[in-house]
């Protein structure tokens, strides 16, 4: 039991230095909340996944697959432009996130949004499910709402603890120490961790009132998870999406009964309306070579960087 004091002092050093427990976002009309455990720092997990969201670009800019399709990137752009816009309800800051979304070339049906605002959306998800704006609309704020709850952060917090990957010795160094260990940990786990399934229930919840807040219809969050079990029956194995996103008919219920505090949202969004954005900024623009420093030009082409609309 002695040997277990040093690692427990570490792990409560680390919790009162870096975070602790804590809700990320605001509960919105669902009232979503749920205390987390933040072991690690926003600032260090978003830089890691900044890290392997710029590899994973470069290895798709390698392959030729950033996908450059006026059409398609246009309409990607205009629904993430508006759920972004949405965001400062479950919380402000993130209104300034430095938000980029890739359309990738592949027939992999998988989307995902990394700590920090940084998508990728396949176009086999799109294709394959058929999916009209509001079904996309549907999967673009599910990935977003993960982020914004900080999903991963609490996976890589745990991780962190349970693995002993934080020492008293790292600790002590101090802060910037710290940061840097767990921006490396976070690049290499950002992609590899899998959510909860209350993790996945709350990026449902919270995914379904950023789509009515942005004026989409919350009906198509239920559609496109009937079309994603329907798509994978009969298959040996479930899709890439599906083996990430668990979905059976309690998540489509749990959607189900968010529709009464959602539909609301979406009606009054309705009344407002949603011109195009013509002054926003383009959300696709090209990866052209490996950034080595990290204050280098911005590459161009079918990456995307993204504010808010009208900001």
């Amino acid at each position: 039991m002695r040997r277990l004091f040093p690692f427990i002092f570490a792990i409560l050093a680390g919790a009162t230095l870096l975070g602790g427990c804590e809700s990320t976002t605001a509960g919105g009309a669902t009232g979503l909340s749920r205390s987390q455990f933040l072991l690690v720092s926003s600032a260090a997990v978003n830089e890691g996944a900044a890290k392997a969201y710029t590899r994973e670009m470069v290895k798709a800019h390698s392959a030729k697959a950033l996908n450059t399709d006026v059409a398609q990137t246009s309409r990607v752009n205009s629904i993430t432009q508006r759920l972004i816009a949405q965001v400062g309800v479950f919380r402000p800051d993130a209104v300034d996130w430095d938000w980029e979304i890739n359309v990738i070339e592949d027939k992999s049906i998988n989307a995902y949004c990394m700590p920090g605002g940084k998508m990728v959306i396949y176009t086999g998800i799109i294709e394959q499910l058929k999916l009209t704006d509001d079904e996309l609309a549907a999967i673009i704020g599910h990935e977003m709402a993960h982020a914004l709850r900080e999903h991963s952060r609490e996976q890589i917090s745990r991780q962190v603890a349970t693995n002993h990957l934080i020492t008293i010795g790292s600790i002590f160094l101090g802060l910037g120490s710290v940061s840097q260990n767990v921006a490396g940990i976070a690049s290499e786990l950002v992609l590899a961790l899998p959510f909860s399934r209350s993790m996945e229930f709350e990026a449902d919840t919270m995914g379904v009132e950023l789509m009515a807040r942005a004026g989409f219809d919350p009906n198509a969050a239920v559609s496109v998870w009937k079309k994603m079990n329907a798509l994978n029956e009969g298959r040996s194995t479930a899709t890439t999406f599906l083996s990430t996103h668990p979905s059976d008919a309690a998540r489509v219920t749990n959607l189900q009964n968010q529709l009464p505090a959602v539909m609301p949202l979406y009606e009054e969004a309705g009344q407002k309306g949603f011109p195009e954005q013509a002054a926003a900024a383009p959300l696709q623009t090209a990866v052209p070579e490996v950034q080595t420093d990290r204050r280098a030009a911005r590459p161009q082409g079918a990456r995307a960087r993204v504010r808010a609309a009208g900001r």
